[in-house]
């Protein structure tokens, strides 16, 4: 899985306008039309990529729950959320 805020340069925690800020500047950087190195296309889709799912509200609420699940921001405060969540529906 992609981390899309690290490919706009941003914190989890960003607004949409730091959001929007970031795509535009790194998109300005890697366009392929801009930027010669050989990766610059590859770079750019990235980046367009991550400001697809991260400029949509509903697109970015499924990645970010994603994320988590996937324990990539904080692993031990997903398992604890994961396993109070089954014990709570145990009990």
């Amino acid at each position: 899985m992609q981390n899309h805020y690290l490919a706009l340069g941003v914190s989890s925690g960003a607004s949409l306008a730091d959001i929007k800020k970031a795509y535009r500047h790194q998109a300005a950087l890697h366009h392929p039309d801009r930027n010669p190195a050989p990766d610059a296309a590859t770079r750019f889709r990235a980046i367009q990529e991550a400001y697809d799912i991260l400029g949509d509200a509903a697109r970015r609420e499924a990645y970010d729950h994603n994320r988590k699940r996937n324990l990539l921001d904080d692993p031990l405060e997903t398992a604890r959320e994961i396993w109070g969540d089954y014990f709570r529906k145990l009990i």
